[in-house]
């Protein structure tokens, strides 16, 4: 007699049972504290959401509660990027894992102004060079705000200014990363532009989810599910997807493929998106960071997570 198969887990039960075994982890980890403005941040705080390409929705903890989106908006931006300029993006930023610090000059001297991949520091101020092109900062940093708006379905998401100004104050070696590619002639609009829409666009506040929300439409490739607003074309949202895949933990990017199996972004304000192809999108929060400037907590829920309910790429 064959066996009935078992069934598909509760994705409200296990995301409440995850949620309730991070309760016994919130804390670890280490604030961001080389900005001073997230150096505040009440470490104990943990939040995750997911929401399914049918809509259904599931939350639990700080779920709603705003923090700085950070490294995360390197996602959006490369997908405004694609969107303006296409394929000739490519020309200007690789593809590959740095292997290096997100914020290494040494690789970028080496390689004569042409930054690893878009999520790097050198290789998302370049992408924001294409976003700003032929605007001002003002305009970009309004037009990527309103995009996350928009695909969050959410007006409350804003910019803000206390950590966009701790940023700016702070950003010595972006400066030098900026600078360097210029002298490469990698970079179109003036460095000070280009820095100040890059600082802003990291300080967007936003919640898990909304950002669920919002990176949702790759997980239906570049098309919003809930809509069915066309976002980003199919061959660009696969390229998206795989560059989270392979650069989007900076340094641990291989080990978060290896226990999530699933194309994530992260940031060193604790968040990260993470993308469950075909079926849906899960945004996590905690504050800690590990020794890499990864969301401690938040890598170990996507862990369970993605074990339980057999979310997998491979």
């Amino acid at each position: 007699m064959t066996e009935a198969p078992n069934p598909a887990p509760n994705l409200q039960e296990t995301v409440a049972a995850v949620g309730r075994e991070m309760d016994a982890h919130r804390g670890e980890g280490k604030v961001a504290d080389y900005i001073p403005a997230l150096a505040r941040v009440d470490g104990n705080r943990f939040g995750m959401a997911v929401i399914t390409t049918s809509g259904e929705t599931a939350e639990y903890g700080d779920a709603w509660m705003p923090f700085s989106i950070q490294s995360i908006s390197k996602v959006f931006t490369l997908t405004m990027a694609l969107s303006r300029i296409g394929e000739s993006l490519w020309g200007r930023v690789g593809r590959e894992p740095s292997g290096s610090r997100f914020n290494s000059i040494v690789q970028l001297e080496a390689e004569k102004g042409v930054p690893r991949n878009p999520f790097i520091n050198a290789g998302a101020i370049v992408v924001t060079d294409a976003v700003l092109a032929g605007r001002t900062s003002a305009e970009a940093i309004a037009d990527i705000r309103d995009t996350l708006r928009k695909l969050a379905d959410n007006e409350t998401i804003d910019v803000d200014r206390e950590v966009a100004s701790s940023e700016a104050a702070t950003g010595f070696r972006n400066y030098a990363l900026a600078n360097f590619m210029r002298g490469f002639d990698n970079m179109h609009s003036p460095v000070e532009e280009v820095l100040q829409t890059y600082f802003h666009q990291c300080s967007l506040r936003i919640t898990c989810r909304q950002l669920a929300r919002a990176g949702l439409f790759l997980a239906k490739e570049g098309q919003d599910p809930l809509t069915g607003e066309r976002i980003l074309s199919p061959e660009h949202a696969r390229r998206v997807n795989a560059i989270m895949m392979t650069c989007g933990h900076y340094d641990a990017s291989g080990e978060f493929a290896f226990q999530v199996g699933l194309p994530g972004k992260s940031g060193v304000g604790g968040g990260i998106l993470t993308v469950v192809p075909d079926k849906a999108a899960v945004a996590v929060w905690s504050p800690g960071l590990n020794e890499v400037g990864n969301s401690q907590v938040g890598t170990l829920a996507l862990e369970r997570l993605a074990a339980r309910m057999g979310w997998s790429v491979f």
